[in-house]
């Protein structure tokens, strides 16, 4: 009877040790999420502050002075509208996206299905660029640029992705590549098929989960990307969002941190658009993409 009745008990024990257990978890990852949160909220607070109250209340409710202004004055306060600004990072990130879908996709399957000489070698290398600082190439690069033309224009930021050079999404693509079944090249091959039309029609529609992934992370860090659009935009005309946001600041006189907070803002709202739009793609991409 006594081991009867301990077992039962001993049981909600462990079950209610479970609950704190699990309660413990969920409140460190609330705290956790707000103290992430933070800096996000504060800004969004302090784009409806004055200036001069920004940095004297870091309380996150905006008090009595609420000021919607900054937006529209932050709109139209540089040299163009924002949404001058806005187009340019589209442009920019869409030639990006479509540069890397492209360039990092074809490079994929070559080192995935197809057999050439220094074929690890080459593959190694591309590995090796994922650990090279920007820092590193960009003076070879603008003077490349500047020898082509091209500074001031688009096209160093939009053609070498057509060249597969971030060489993580090459590795991505081809690990998801590697998973999928070689039966399936084999059949299409039976079928006349060559490398060409197996690419395009077998391997790209059942690779649609890694290229969800990499046109999101190439959305989000192209249009976050400030310092390569630094270098090679310096025309008023042609600055991005994360250069444009930069002119808000100025080091000889008071500079308008309430428009600037605005229009941050404003500019995380396509990131988070975008984020969320292919949120399933990029969790079934990541999931479904081993490292082998």
């Amino acid at each position: 009877m006594v081991t009867k009745t301990s077992a039962p008990a001993s049981e909600r024990r462990g079950t209610r040790a479970e609950h704190v257990r699990r309660l413990l978890i969920h409140t460190g990852l609330i705290v956790f999420g707000l103290i992430m949160l933070y800096p996000l909220l504060w800004m969004l607070s302090s784009s409806f502050k004055p200036t001069e109250e920004i940095f004297r209340d870091p309380s996150l409710l905006p008090g009595s002075s609420v000021m919607p202004g900054n937006y529209t004055e932050g709109w139209t306060a540089l040299q163009h509208p924002f949404h001058h600004y806005l187009l340019n990072s589209a442009v920019v990130v869409a030639g990006a996206i479509v540069g890397n879908l492209i360039g990092c996709s074809m490079a994929a399957y070559a080192f995935a299905r197809l057999e050439f000489f220094g074929k690890k070698l080459f593959f190694a290398v591309m590995l090796m660029t994922i650990m090279l600082p920007i820092h590193v190439v960009i003076v070879p690069q603008y003077i490349l640029f500047a020898n082509l033309g091209w500074i001031n224009t688009f096209y160093p930021l939009i053609v070498p992705k057509l060249l597969a050079t971030d060489g993580f999404f090459v590795f991505l693509m081809v690990q998801f590549i590697r998973g999928l079944p070689k039966d399936l090249d084999e059949a299409a091959r039976i079928d006349g098929c060559g490398h060409v039309r197996i690419f395009l029609r077998v391997i790209l529609p059942l690779s649609m989960p890694a290229l969800a992934t990499t046109a999101i992370f190439t959305f989000i860090w192209t249009w976050n990307d400030f310092f390569s659009q630094l270098i090679f935009l310096t025309d008023p005309n042609m600055y991005t969002v994360p250069v444009a946001l930069r002119t808000f600041v100025d080091s000889t006189s008071q500079t308008s941190w309430g428009p600037l907070f605005a229009m941050s803002i404003v500019a995380l709202g396509p990131v988070f658009g975008f984020f969320l739009a292919g949120q399933r793609y990029l969790v079934k991409g990541i999931a479904t993409t081993g490292i082998k």
